[in-house]
C-alpha cells in the first residue's frame, strides 16, 4: 500500500482523532489520514475492530493510539483527550464520525 499518493497533501507531524473508526467510513478516514502522514487516535465502542484498523495504520509506519469509549459519555471523551495529549502532545484534526 502506497503511503502518500499526493505529496502536496502532507499531514506529517499532525495528530488526528477519528471516532467510530472501527469499521466503515471511520476506518477509511483513519487509514487515509495515516496514508497522508498523520498519527492517529482511533476510538470506538468495540476494541477488537479498532485493533484491526490499528494494525493497518502501523503497517503504514504511523503511530496509533487505540481508545475504546462511548462518545455519549463526557468523562470517557475527556479521558481520551488527556491520553491523546499525553501520548502525542497535541491534537490537530478531529473527525467526528460516531
Amino acid at each position: 500500500m502506497e503511503k502518500n499518493p499526493y505529496p502536496e497533501f502532507d499531514l506529517s507531524g499532525k495528530v488526528a482523532i477519528v471516532s467510530g473508526a472501527g469499521r466503515g467510513m471511520g476506518s477509511h478516514f483513519a487509514i487515509a489520514l495515516a496514508r497522508y502522514g498523520a498519527d492517529l487516535v482511533i476510538c470506538s465502542r468495540t476494541r477488537s475492530e479498532l485493533e484491526n484498523v490499528a494494525a493497518e495504520i502501523r503497517q503504514l509506519g504511523r503511530r496509533v493510539l487505540v481508545q475504546q469509549l462511548d462518545v455519549t459519555k463526557n468523562c470517557e471523551i475527556q479521558a481520551m483527550v488527556e491520553a491523546t495529549v499525553k501520548e502525542f502532545g497535541k491534537i490537530d484534526i478531529l473527525v467526528n464520525n460516531a
